[in-house]
């Protein structure tokens, strides 16, 4: 009794296709039955996946490997196409059957593997289902594009739309979250991270996302759709064998439509959005260049509405700039009150305060760490001192140097006498000279390097001695610096203009100034969290 499997193939899932896939499961059940010598091992089936490939179809990969193992004696399938599109698949595998002793049956194409002539003719036959296989390809592909063209939607529901019969319809609670992302991003100048961490803690879910990130931000703030308009055709398939997607740049012609549909947000707020994210974006010439304009944006907290403050530079009478915080509620809106449909909007907090007035209650609260500052300041400069101490050549010793020079100026006056005496040649003596010519040359460059190292070793010195001032100021709260005091500052909680909570990185601490002016009569106290 021989041992018979089946495969069965069905390029999509549609309900057509799927009734096939059960008739052909039906047909060959029959078809073993009415064989006495055959006995049915197993159907196996791979629905709704392309033939062109064999990665993806898991069935079919795991009937090799039973086969392999010997748990049956023949396979038997509709048609060379339902086996596989790809010629090289297609006798790769059927020769690695034929080796073990398994042939294979392609019954609407009367072919057994087992058979003398079978190769000649399988390759002939898979030949044409893989040319069969690139026609239909580029047929789909060209309809795609002029319904593309036509405006026809190509892909999946998207946070703020649904994709429907080809159209896009807003979807109110995904476009609310749309316009929260550039609000904060345009008008309150927040970057993706801090975006991302307000969006996750706000409880919000994102679409096919188990959390939000700085990457998902990005992708929605430069979604041309949201603004209305409709770019397709983003990635490619270059090869109709693999299925394998590419992002396309360049390689096609991209279809864009604009005024396409309703849009989520306006197109000027959109620009904006762009502009911003030009703007921000590190470049060869300025990689240093933060996401944030100032040190403290998107650290600064309303204590009273939780929106936060925004910085305005503002020129004073005499000429001169300075930097203002405050609530961006409260500058939109102005007091807090009630819109026309009922929500709370503006902000009691009406506190403006000047860059400068945080930058000395962070110097204040750098003062009053409880930390050995001495060994943070003797740690830094350590390591400071071995980075720069690192790579250094040795210089040579000058006095040795000058001796060298002393040496060869006296080989070459006795050269001289030799030669004048007649007791070499004058070609003896210009062979000679050169060579002595050549070593002097190089001692003076020598001594030169010295006389550098010199002047670079003072130089060195001053530098560190710099270095070492500015990490005590720093840490001592004697000196300011922006960008430590970024690193440094968690978040900053404006309660009232008397009232402000510091938070630093790593303390499990915060630190309240309390006071009637600013800066004047600033108290820090330090208390637990």
């Amino acid at each position: 009794m021989k041992r018979v499997a089946v495969y069965c193939r069905v390029s999509t899932d549609k309900d057509d296709q799927a009734n096939s896939f059960e008739s052909q499961k039906r047909y060959f059940k029959e078809y073993i039955d009415r064989n006495p010598e055959w006995e049915l091992y197993q159907i196996f089936a791979d629905e709704g996946i392309s033939g062109t490939s064999t990665k993806k179809r898991r069935d079919f990969n795991r009937m090799i490997d039973l086969a392999k193992s010997g748990c049956f004696d023949f396979i038997i399938t509709k048609e060379v196409s339902r086996f596989a599109r790809n010629t090289v698949d297609t006798l790769q595998y059927t020769r690695e059957l034929k080796k073990i002793g398994i042939g294979v049956l392609f019954v609407n194409d009367n072919i057994n593997t087992l058979d003398a002539d079978a190769e000649l003719r399988l390759t002939i036959m898979s030949s044409i289902a893989q040319e069969e296989s690139r026609k239909t390809s580029e047929r789909v592909k060209w309809g795609q594009r002029r319904r593309m063209e036509q405006g026809v939607v190509f892909g999946r529901n998207m946070l703020g739309y649904d994709v429907r019969g080809g159209k896009l319809y807003i979807n109110e609670e995904g476009a609310e979250v749309v316009r929260l992302i550039y609000h904060k991003f345009v008008h309150e100048e927040k970057g993706t991270h801090t975006i991302a961490r307000e969006l996750r803690e706000a409880g919000i879910k994102p679409m096919f996302k188990s959390e939000w990130s700085n990457t998902v931000i990005l992708r929605i703030l430069r979604n041309e759709k949201y603004c209305g308009d409709l770019v397709q055709k983003k990635t490619f398939t270059p090869d109709y064998l693999t299925h394998e997607k590419k992002y396309n740049h360049g390689e096609e012609d991209f279809i864009i439509l604009r005024n396409h549909h309703d849009p989520i947000i306006s197109r000027e707020l959109f620009e904006l959005a762009k502009q911003e994210l030009a703007r921000r974006a590190p470049t060869p010439e300025q990689k240093a260049k933060h996401s944030n304009r100032y040190a403290l944006s998107g650290k600064i907290e309303c204590g009273c509405c939780g929106s936060r403050f925004v910085a305005r530079s503002k020129r004073r009478k005499d000429g001169t700039q300075y930097k203002a915080w405050r609530c961006y509620e409260a500058v939109s809106h102005g007091v807090r009150k009630r819109d026309t449909a009922g929500s709370l909007i503006g902000c009691s907090v009406r506190a403006q305060i000047s860059d400068k007035d945080f930058m000395m209650m962070i110097q204040e609260v750098i003062r009053h760490l409880n930390i050995n500052k001495e060994n943070l300041i003797s740690e830094l400069s350590g390591i400071v001192k071995s980075v720069m101490e690192a790579g250094g050549e040795s210089a040579p010793d000058i006095p040795l140097v000058e001796k060298q020079l002393c040496v060869l100026a006296e080989k070459k006056e006795r050269l001289m006498d030799i030669y004048l005496g007649n007791e070499i040649t004058k070609e003896d003596y210009q062979r000679m000279a050169a060579r002595y010519d050549k070593e002097r040359s190089f001692l003076e460059k020598q001594k030169e390097k010295v006389e550098k190292s010199k002047l670079a070793k003072n130089t060195y010195q001053q530098m560190l001695d710099d270095i070492m001032t500015f990490i005590r100021s720093v840490t001592l709260g004697i000196k300011q610096d922006d960008t430590f005091y970024r690193s440094l500052v968690e978040k900053i909680v404006v309660h009232d203009r008397q009232h402000i909570d510091i938070f630093l990185n790593f303390l499990p601490m915060k630190w309240r100034h309390i006071g009637a002016s600013i800066p004047i009569s600033v108290k820090i106290a330090a208390t637990s969290l």
